[in-house]
């Protein structure tokens, strides 16, 4: 079992599709906080759940389907700087540097290429 997980999270870009989920997760709840925490609010909450909303499905993206690993690592980085001035100071700052690392992380990922194949785990 432990040797299936090790196989399948080598097989994609895991820790750069964990970073991009978890920036996604922490923009996304910032509207939903107390008013105390909230800098905006309204209207303005709507941009922060859809870009948060895309940074997940492109970190899930990411460990499902590694072969589109360039649109989503591009994506993230994208929608993680527009978090930056659209949603809260990027999730007070936090959201926008996991996101470009996540992102970044993506992007850079290659498989392990065995021969003429490339070494994908089913």
């Amino acid at each position: 079992m432990l040797l299936t997980w090790r196989r399948w999270r080598r097989g994609r870009p895991f820790w750069g599709g964990l970073a991009a989920v978890l920036a996604g997760a922490e923009i996304c709840a910032l509207p939903l906080a107390p008013l105390k925490i909230m800098l905006q609010q309204g209207i303005a909450g709507i941009p922060s759940v859809l870009m948060g909303l895309v940074m997940i499905v492109m970190g899930l993206s990411a460990w499902f389907a590694p072969h589109y690993r360039g649109l989503a690592g591009v994506l993230t980085v994208l929608c993680a700087a527009a978090a930056l001035v659209m949603s809260n100071l990027g999730g007070f700052l936090i959201g926008t540097v996991l996101g470009i690392l996540g992102g970044s992380m993506i992007f850079a990922w290659q498989p392990l290429v065995v021969g003429d194949q490339p070494a994908l785990s089913k």
